[in-house]
């Protein structure tokens, strides 16, 4: 059967290859991690086609770059020889000082807000929202397996930070959060 070039047919069992060469299923904890991060990338792309203003734009461009740095630390499990770095705290206070400028801009919040305003508003949100996900599946997979500490709260300033960045987008078009 001739099949495309990308394709290796080895995970047609249900099982892939981490980065170190072990086998895993498709359904563990670690490969959620890893899709719902993937997930999130490309949900940034979708965000990124949009205009946005240049701050955000320049920052979730570097955010989509690092989400490769979190998929190649989730692929490699503690002790094994990671391509590139793994995260460190460099890049959850880069998160910190990006989300704390965000705030200065907008009105602080007195309930909660609907995820919705503008249409790069409303997928920030839905990035926000995958963003979660992949946190919560690191938090299963650190329950069973060692995991770098960095990882679970760069995702959880990363959520906080989109979650600013879509309040920022509606703000600088005029659109007032939609509250519950």
């Amino acid at each position: 059967m001739n099949r495309p070039g990308i394709s290796t047919g080895t995970g047609d069992n249900g099982e892939t290859a981490l980065l170190t060469g072990k086998r895993v299923s498709k359904a563990s904890a670690r490969l959620h991690a890893i899709g719902s991060v993937d997930e999130l990338a490309a949900c940034l792309g979708v965000v990124l086609v949009e205009e946005l203003p240049s701050p955000l734009r320049d920052q979730l461009l570097s955010i989509q770059r690092a989400l490769f740095r979190v998929g190649a630390d989730l692929a490699v499990p503690i002790g094994g020889k990671v391509p590139v770095k793994r995260v460190e705290a460099e890049q959850v206070r880069e998160l910190e000082e990006w989300s704390l400028a965000l705030e200065r801009l907008l009105p602080k919040l007195q309930r909660f807000i609907l995820p919705a305003g503008s249409r790069v508003a409303a997928l920030l949100h839905q990035a926000r929202a995958v963003c979660r996900r992949g946190e919560r599946w690191v938090a299963a997979l650190r329950e069973t397996e060692q995991v770098n500490g960095h990882l679970l709260t760069y995702l959880n300033r990363l959520s906080d930070y989109l979650f600013l960045a879509a309040r920022e987008v509606n703000r600088a078009q005029g659109i007032a959060d939609s509250v519950v």
